[in-house]
């Protein structure tokens, strides 16, 4: 794992494959949109408002394993001190929020004709929001840290702190009375039709890459404004 803890190395990884991530979930969402608009019948239940399952579901899965990442990242930076921990878990906080914004949103949207009303206050939805609440509150205290683009301990504590808060969103459709239904995709299989299913998984994965680029981008900026600081004041020093 130190191995990439040079920053210089981890440029030298980071700027070709950013663009690489970049454009491949841009494409491998925009196959999984067409497929899942145009291509796909619909629900026999829900009908059209089916589809946004293809937004939902990987913006539920990237709000949660934006937080896992964060909480790795806080691990290694408290336990093996790597000098790159911080400034990925400040990168992941931003786009970890807003997926977590989307998938509430359209839970909401979803949720209004399916079960007649915009909001309910059952386990899942209510974690969901908790973990936006999370988030929100790891950026101000990231934004407060003065740690040359990575986060102080205590932000990194709080980072595995929080991370309690996954678990209980994953199981919340098995441990309370939910409007939300249980888990569709399981090690076990799926209980979503074959013909629906599909394009989930380009949209998923899609979305994955265009993650992960956007958090290469935000710490290949952070490195770059702690290069230019590091420079200013050498010359202030001259």
């Amino acid at each position: 794992m130190h191995g990439f803890a040079n920053p210089a190395r981890f440029l030298r990884i980071a700027r070709p494959l950013t663009p690489w991530l970049a454009w491949g979930g841009v494409l491998l969402i925009a196959i999984g949109m067409v497929a899942g608009l145009f291509f796909t019948p619909p629900d026999y239940l829900q009908g059209e408002t089916v589809r946004i399952l293809y937004i939902h579901v990987p913006a539920a899965w990237l709000g949660m394993g934006g937080w896992t990442g964060i909480a790795i990242a806080g691990l290694a930076q408290l336990v093996w001190r790597h000098p790159l921990a911080g400034i990925a878990a400040r990168a992941i906080a931003a786009p970890g929020a807003l997926f977590t914004a989307l998938c509430l949103a359209t839970g909401s949207i979803w949720g209004r004709p399916a079960w007649g009303t915009w909001w309910e206050w059952d386990g899942r939805m209510t974690s969901m929001l908790v973990l936006l609440f999370l988030y929100f509150g790891y950026i101000a205290l990231a934004s407060a840290d003065d740690e040359r683009g990575g986060v102080s301990r205590v932000t990194a504590i709080f980072g595995l702190v929080g991370a309690i808060n996954i678990p209980i969103i994953n199981r919340s459709v098995v441990w309370w009375n939910t409007l939300h239904q249980k888990a569709s995709i399981t090690m076990s299989g799926s209980s979503i039709d074959g013909s629906l299913l599909w394009p989930l998984g380009f949209t998923t994965l899609g979305f994955s890459l265009l993650f992960g680029a956007i958090v290469l981008m935000r710490m290949r900026a952070s490195l770059a404004q702690i290069r230019v600081e590091a420079r200013l004041r050498r010359m202030a020093g001259e």
